[in-house]
């Protein structure tokens, strides 16, 4: 029975553990008109979904979507050292 205990009282802790751990973030889809800030750790601008990289917004920046979205890519002005329009992947906004 002891060890039956023990185990209850191991898992009850791992349990109660987990629970306590902060929810990871979740990142969004940029909204059209918004200035959103970049959640990913680094987010490639592009020339055009998918096309030639142009410069790398990191975790903090920001992006102004103006639309529209296209394959999972949407368009605006990317801030910061980039300071110009293309594409980036979208669903990586904070």
């Amino acid at each position: 029975m002891t060890r039956r205990r023990a185990l209850a009282a191991l898992l009850a802790g791992v349990v109660a553990a987990t629970a306590a751990l902060p929810a990871p973030a979740q990142a969004a889809n940029g909204t059209i008109g918004e200035r959103e800030t970049v959640c990913a750790s680094d987010l490639f601008v592009r020339t055009q979904p998918v096309g030639a990289w142009m410069g790398t917004l990191y975790q903090g920046q920001t992006f102004l979507v103006e639309g529209p979205r296209s394959g999972g890519y949407v368009y605006g002005f990317a801030y910061g050292h980039i300071n110009r329009r293309g594409w980036v992947q979208d669903g990586w906004f904070c």
